[in-house]
């Protein structure tokens, strides 16, 4: 792999990162609800799904979905099924009460927290079309893989937790701006069209 070949993916994966998607909503929504340190959990999901379509990719699942159109479109509509139950999920989150005297409800475990952000990587439209069409272009049949897919991977990894890091410290500085009920409830219902809305784009969505 040459320089100016890792430059052009760091400037792909950098942008694709920012922009966006159902990770960085993900990341965001659980800081605002659970807090900065429990999304780490949501995180090492993310990261998990992301980290597995990578490898698959470079093993050739990449070709395998392009070679396969019945095999991409089932895993499509799972991952159609499961953005627009994450829609309806948040759209009909409890709110908290902002009385502080109020019962709380208990927070989800860790394990659970990870499980969401794991299935969550997993449906991301974006990475499902990053990892099958985009990321095998980066590395070169000519020179040695296992030191490229190392790089390639080690990239990822800095750029995604960076943009991880960026939409939690956000969500926590929306937090206390969404302490009434009332805007509680319309971030909730925001947050579950944007994922219904990634649904409908993975759905007519083709290889």
């Amino acid at each position: 792999m040459t320089l100016h070949t890792w430059w052009l993916y760091v400037t792909a994966v950098f942008l694709i990162a920012a922009t966006p998607g159902p990770n960085m909503l993900h990341v965001m929504a659980q800081s605002i609800h659970h807090g900065t340190r429990r999304s780490i959990a949501s995180m090492a999901g993310l990261m998990t799904a992301v980290l597995t379509c990578l490898f698959a990719s470079a093993a050739g699942l990449g070709a395998l979905l392009k070679a396969s159109p019945m095999l991409f479109d089932v895993l499509r509509y799972a991952g159609v099924a499961y953005l627009v139950w994450l829609g309806i999920k948040a759209w009909r989150a409890p709110v908290a009460d902002s009385d502080p005297d109020a019962e709380k409800p208990a927070p989800p475990s860790l394990r659970a927290l990870y499980a969401t952000g794991l299935g969550t990587g997993f449906a991301n439209p974006k990475l499902i079309v990053f990892a099958a069409a985009l990321f095998p272009q980066f590395i070169d049949t000519g020179k040695p893989f296992a030191p490229q897919l190392a790089i390639l991977v080690a990239s990822f990894i800095v750029i995604e937790t960076f943009w991880y890091s960026v939409y939690a410290l956000g969500g926590r500085s929306l937090a206390a701006w969404l302490a009434p009920a009332n805007r509680q409830r319309l971030f909730n219902r925001i947050t579950g069209g944007i994922f219904v809305a990634f649904g409908a784009a993975l759905f007519g969505h083709r290889v």
